[in-house]
């Protein structure tokens, strides 16, 4: 049986952790959540040798002071977890900075693998690392790598089992005379064996070694935590100028000519408006074609066979359709979500791995101040006018959990391309006149009530200062496309096994409701229109006051677009259309799906040539007499007052589910509970308001 090493992968944000991940680890990086809080985890297990090796990945942090909840997590990881092997990554070119950290890890004593990544950019600024000289002077090896062509990782894996196997402690770090007596003194009281992180530790937070403490302050005349604080440094100063050499190097600043206009008061926000708006583009019209055809290959093409295969069997009718449509539909309906997801994060990924992403949070961060909100938070709240699941996950840079979870409770109220079909449709329907009026009007009440709920947050729940951090501004990278894919699968791959089985459970149920009890053909007659007669008084008010409405609203919680395809549904049975299947020939739905795929592959190219955002130009849906038929239940107050309630009630199935699993459900269920409250006021507020306005116009 193959015993476990393992390692805790630590450094500063930047040094290209996630790189050396991808590179040793491949396929098996899994990305998830730190138990209890929404901080991203990634993890590996792998083979090597004789041994299977646990890598897991800290959040990037510049000091083990547990200020952030980035760096609690970290501490109490090397504090309670106990690695074996520490591994630390560094990047080069900030190889002095980085050190600070390196000073802290050592403290711990335990066996220590130093990994000098990005080497190509450090020669390319003149500097020579002794890596050889390092290792004499730490005690570790220490292994020289650039992650982007994986140049040296190959070195690494070796490097932990030596460290591990022979027990390579780092050579003690000795700090001033005056700091290591009051760390003996600390040593005797706590007894052998106690870290120096631990003496430290306790130096600076035990009131039983206040005296020591008072002692050393006033040696130096300043508080012990700096003195700490300089002692680190001056070993991290020390280190440098023993191992580095420095050429003068005469070149041109890349990074610094494109911060002149990515970071310029003006010009940075053009940029940033065109670079947000490829990447729209570029997401929704390579992935919507897909979604399409995805959508299309399981309802017409698995769904149907699974339909004939167990009819075939001689299943009996209800299992049929129960198998055919909810099983397969709900994995269907899952799967339509990873286009745009993988689209969106490949994107992302992309511009953070350049180092672009960390400059908007720089460019944002006077505005959104005045939100009482970091520059960090305005990439998801962009991301959600796209596609809130993805936006949600996107919440795990924040650094601040108080930030994460306003933000996250925000991105609902952005209204996403799924509810544009609805407004487009209903407007058609009732605001013929000023289409593009309205439908503005609903964007921007949403990022109003978004930032209503954020007001409120920080005024209740979330009360507390403003944490400030120092944003840290890397060189521009052009990252390695194996790992830019390597994440977004790591990706997709966690929102699959996560929220996608809750997504699909829930799917299942909300098919039943509509298909309860056995035998039902009519709508009116299942369990959902018995809950849509049972909530036509609570939606009256708000101008909805018959129960096809109502009962749409229940599949409306799988997608907002699925309310003009169930009301289509409910208003052909209630007019007695019946649907009929359609026979199923095997090799003909095959050829029809092969033919599909191409034409999405077309469509796709196609669309990314177009100027315009082709995937969001929306079309009519329904026919003549469903809006004929909808005119007949809604007027012009009660239709503006059911876009509302879209608008602000949780978006979406999808939208839940990676709430319950980043936040856990209480405080999903809870949103949820809000959003139905919020949305329920306001529409009754726009119902009451516009029916006066309506009225006025109508008798004018």
């Amino acid at each position: 049986m193959n015993k476990t090493i393992k390692v805790g992968v630590a450094g500063s944000p930047n040094v290209g952790k996630t790189t050396i991940l991808n590179r040793i680890a491949g396929t098996k990086l899994k990305v998830g959540n730190w138990p209890g809080v929404t901080v991203e985890k990634r993890e590996a297990v792998l083979t090597f040798g004789e041994y299977k090796i646990h890598l897991i990945d800290l959040p990037g942090v510049y000091t083990l002071e547990p200020i952030s909840e980035d760096e609690r997590i970290a501490v109490e990881f090397l504090e309670r977890e106990e690695p074996d092997v520490i591994l630390n990554v560094i990047e080069t070119p900030n190889l002095e900075r980085n050190l600070i950290l390196t000073a802290e890890l050592l403290e711990f004593g335990k066996p220590t693998v130093i990994v000098l990544n990005m080497m190509d950019e450090a020669e390319k600024l003149g500097m020579d690392v002794d890596s050889r000289r390092m290792e004499e002077l730490l005690g570790t090896p220490v292994v020289k790598t650039v992650g982007r062509s994986g140049v040296g990782t190959e070195d690494i894996l070796p490097a932990i089992v030596k460290a591990y196997e022979k027990n390579i402690l780092p050579k003690p770090i000795t700090y001033s005379e005056e700091l290591e007596k009051v760390i003996r003194e600390i040593g005797k009281a706590l007894g052998n064996g106690t870290t120096k992180r631990s003496l430290i530790k306790a130096l600076l937070e035990e009131e039983r070694f206040s005296h020591l403490r008072n002692e050393l302050e006033s040696f130096y005349g300043r508080k012990a935590y700096e003195i700490v604080s300089d002692e680190r440094y001056a070993f991290a100063h020390g280190l440098f100028a023993e191992v580095v050499k420095k050429d003068n190097v005469s070149s041109r600043d890349i990074t610094a000519s494109i911060d002149r206009i990515a970071l310029h008061p003006f010009l940075g926000f053009v940029v940033f408006a065109c670079i947000i708006y490829l990447v729209f583009k570029l997401s929704f019209d390579l992935s919507s074609p897909f979604v399409d055809w995805v959508d299309g290959f399981i309802g017409g093409f698995a769904a149907q066979l699974a339909y004939a295969a167990l009819s075939y069997f001689g299943f009996p009718e209800w299992f049929q359709s129960f198998f055919s449509e909810a099983v397969v539909g709900g994995v269907g309906f899952v799967l339509t979500f990873v286009p745009l997801i993988g689209a969106l994060y490949f994107f992302i990924t992309l511009l953070e791995m350049s180092g672009y992403i960390p400059r908007v949070a720089f460019l944002m961060d006077r505005f959104m101040h005045r939100l009482g909100l970091h520059g960090k938070s305005v990439i998801p709240l962009i991301l959600g006018f796209g596609c809130n699941v993805p936006a949600i996950l996107a919440t795990r840079t924040i650094e601040s959990v108080r930030d994460k979870l306003i933000v996250m409770m925000m991105i609902p109220f952005m209204s996403c391309p799924a509810r544009l079909v609805v407004f487009a449709f209903f407007a058609s329907i009732f605001f013929r006149e000023n289409p593009a009026l309205l439908i503005t009007f609903l964007y921007i009440l949403g990022v109003v009530v978004a930032l209503l709920t954020a007001f409120l947050l920080r005024k209740t729940l979330y009360r507390g200062a403003l944490s400030h951090f120092v944003m840290e501004l890397p060189p521009y990278r052009f990252p390695s496309m194996r790992t830019v894919f390597s994440i977004v699968w790591a990706h997709v791959r966690d929102f699959l096994y996560r929220a996608g089985t809750l997504i699909f459970g829930a799917s299942i149920l909300i098919w039943l409701l509509l298909n309860l009890p056995p035998g039902v053909s009519n709508p009116s007659q299942s369990v959902a229109g018995a809950i849509g007669r049972a909530l036509v008084p609570v939606f009256e008010p708000i101008g909805i006051d018959n129960w096809r409405a109502t009962t749409s609203l229940i599949p409306a919680f799988l997608a907002r677009e699925i309310v003009i395809g169930s009301m289509g549904t409910i208003y052909a049975t209630e007019k007695d259309l019946p649907e009929e299947r359609e026979g199923f020939e095997l090799s003909e739905a095959l050829k029809e799906q092969v033919i599909a795929f191409g034409t999405a592959v077309r469509d796709a190219f196609l669309s990314v040539l177009s100027i315009g955002i082709k995937s969001l130009e929306v079309e009519d849906e329904g026919d003549d007499t469903l809006r004929s038929l909808i005119r007949q239940d809604f007027g012009p107050a009660s239709a503006l007052s059911f876009m509302v309630f879209l608008l602000i009630y949780t978006s979406c199935l999808g939208t839940f589910g990676v709430m319950v699993r980043e936040i856990g459900k209480l405080r999903a269920s809870l949103f949820l509970v809000y959003s139905f409250v919020i949305a329920w006021l306001v529409s009754f507020l726009t119902y009451r308001v516009s029916g006066l306005y309506f009225n006025w116009l109508g008798g004018s």
